[in-house]
């Protein structure tokens, strides 16, 4: 009963830890004797399997890589091989007969493996790296086309708000130029203190020298019923020597020129008699206007667009998917790989493998470099790549286990790592 318990705790959680669970649980016992007692474990006999898959794992990543057989139909490893090259895996399905189907990856070594080792047996190449090199074909595509990722102009380019500027910033609603805001504050404010002391019965001749203002200005404030008449004055209600040039200065401020030294040289040699002071008041409020125009909106990462393209529309978020629905409709390029996208993803779900041809040459005919190049390796692998999209078999067990071979790896040696794994999924 305590060896089955040791064993237990050893798969479960290798040496350190699993000393570490022992002794809560009150067993004395070192890490070592954990790992010999997984060791000592009896390898189950490999029995005929119709139904194999093999994919490699890293011993140590760039160096030393294994190969890892599955049996899909219980989904448990039945042997380790020490190497990835097509010998060896060959070897093992001569010594080990009667595969019907082999899933794997794209690898030439595993395919030509498996044509010399069970020559009759059906490749099954996995839909997971099917998926994964689309992907990539699809990104190439993107970066091709990055620049459509670009904001349509109309939401970056100043001159889509010109009018606006004309309409509010450099004019009153009568066409007047309106003053600066530090003018209309001080105008606010000696119209309310001037009414207030006419109110109070004050002549104007004692508002002027309680406000320091000269008599006709008073006489001004006092006649006027709103700020908004004395805003709009005498002075800049009419034509001033600066209104025919006001256009070309919109459109030289608009075109990124704010430098109001050059303009008015500008205008002046196109006959501009005034002062460079009055180019500067009527630019006042373009600037204004420019620091607060919103910044426009940054153009999303290759990435991203390819995630969005190659996600399940259903999972994308309002948000994104509104900023590809964007995309699409000024990129035609796009647009005809997101087609293509879809297509490939129907067969593959629908697993209509038959209908690749088909879809091929749909890509030969209007898909991009990447996309040809991507249906040329369909094509040299096209068997086992339309039995990938047509039967029900993939590589989805073998995967979960070299993910947990690597994860293993990060915490025993390697060598202890593959018995491990080998033995524990038993």
């Amino acid at each position: 009963m305590l060896d089955a318990v040791l064993e237990a705790i050893g798969l479960a959680l290798a040496g350190r830890a699993g000393a570490r669970l022992a002794a809560r649980l009150g067993i004395e016992v070192g890490r070592d004797t954990l790992l010999r007692a997984v060791r000592a474990i009896p390898d189950r006999p490999i029995e005929q399997t119709p139904i194999l898959g093999v994919d490699d794992f890293a011993i140590r990543r760039g160096h030393h890589y294994g190969t890892v057989v599955v049996d899909l139909t219980t989904s448990r490893p039945i042997d380790l091989l020490p190497d990835r090259t097509s010998g060896t895996v060959a070897a093992w399905l001569q010594e080990h007969p009667g595969a019907e189907v082999v899933c794997r990856d794209r690898a030439g070594a595993y395919a030509e493996a498996v044509r010399t080792g069970a020559p009759d047996a059906v490749q099954v190449a996995d839909r997971w790296h099917l998926w994964h090199n689309l992907v990539g074909a699809v990104e190439d595509t993107v970066v091709r086309h990055r620049a459509d990722l670009r904001p349509p102009p109309e939401l970056t380019d100043p001159n889509a708000t010109d009018q606006h500027t004309e309409s509010n910033c450099g004019t009153s609603p009568s066409g007047a130029e309106m003053p600066d805001g530090r003018l209309v504050s001080r105008t606010r404010e000696r119209h309310t203190a001037v009414h207030q002391l006419v109110s109070s019965g004050m002549t104007i001749s004692a508002i002027s020298r309680e406000l320091r203002l000269d008599r006709k200005t008073v006489r001004r404030f006092a006649r006027a019923r709103t700020v908004d008449e004395l805003l709009t004055t005498t002075r800049t209600a009419g034509p001033t020597l600066l209104s025919e040039h006001e256009p070309y200065l919109r459109e030289r401020f608009a075109a990124g020129c704010t430098d109001a030294a050059r303009l008015t040289a500008e205008i002046t040699e196109r006959g501009y008699r005034g002062s460079a002071k009055t180019v500067r008041r009527f630019l006042q409020p373009l600037r204004t206007e420019h620091r607060m125009r919103p910044a426009p909106p940054q153009a999303p990462s290759v990435r991203q667009v390819t995630g969005w393209l190659t996600c399940r529309p259903d999972r994308l978020t309002d948000a994104d998917s509104g900023r590809l629905t964007d995309i699409l409709e000024h990129s035609p390029a796009l647009t005809a790989l997101r087609e293509h996208v879809r297509g490939f993803a129907q067969l593959m779900t629908e697993r209509r493998g038959r209908e690749l041809a088909d879809w091929m040459n749909g890509i030969d005919a209007t898909g991009s470099p990447a996309l040809r190049s991507f249906a040329a390796g369909l094509r040299r692998d096209l068997d086992a790549v339309t039995a990938g999209l047509t039967l029900e078999h993939n590589s989805g067990p073998v995967e979960g286990h070299v993910n947990r071979i690597i994860m293993w790896n990060l915490g025993v040696s390697s060598s202890f790592a593959c018995g491990l794994v080998d033995r524990g999924d038993r």
